[in-house]
């Protein structure tokens, strides 16, 4: 199993591939050697990493896997169709896969993502507007949301509500 660990403006990320896929990127403070990534599809997640730390990627081009209930990749799945810099909330989320009861439940994968910012959990945010859980911490999530929106010249993120 290749992992590969990428130096971001908010931490170190941990790349994993497990059989052809990108299966985790996560985040932390934790200080790793950062040494060659060690195949073709790392270095691609590296790649399109420092794109959109750049602001010139929005879409992210990589095969994908994480582990999870049919539920919690239904969920993912709808989170790679929120439109970079703009936000929904949770209430959203949940009426997109008309499942209006459903909102802690669609909470509960979205706080189980693993594809850190390839599978945008961070732009989903509490009803009122609110920065809600984030597995990264919440002034990651701020800092994504504030990134994409600078990268559109918005100034801040607009929510669709």
């Amino acid at each position: 199993m290749p992992i590969a660990y990428y130096r971001t403006p908010v931490g170190i990320a941990k790349i994993i591939e497990e059989d052809g896929y990108i299966s985790v990127i996560t985040v932390s403070e934790e200080e790793v050697a950062i040494d060659a990534p060690p195949s073709t599809l790392l270095k691609k997640a590296i790649k399109q990493l420092d794109e959109y730390f750049a602001g010139e990627r929005k879409i992210f081009d990589l095969p994908l896997k994480q582990s999870g209930t049919d539920f919690q990749q239904t969920v993912w799945q709808q989170l790679q169709h929120i439109d970079y810099g703009t936000t929904i909330s949770y209430a959203q989320l949940s009426d997109r896969m008309k499942s209006p009861l459903a909102i802690r439940a669609i909470a509960a994968a979205n706080g189980k993502n693993s594809l850190w910012i390839v599978v945008p959990c961070h732009r989903v945010i509490g009803s009122d507007g609110s920065l809600t859980g984030y597995a990264g911490g919440l002034w990651r999530k701020q800092w994504l949301l504030d990134h994409e929106a600078a990268t559109l010249g918005v100034g801040q993120i607009k929510m669709p509500f």
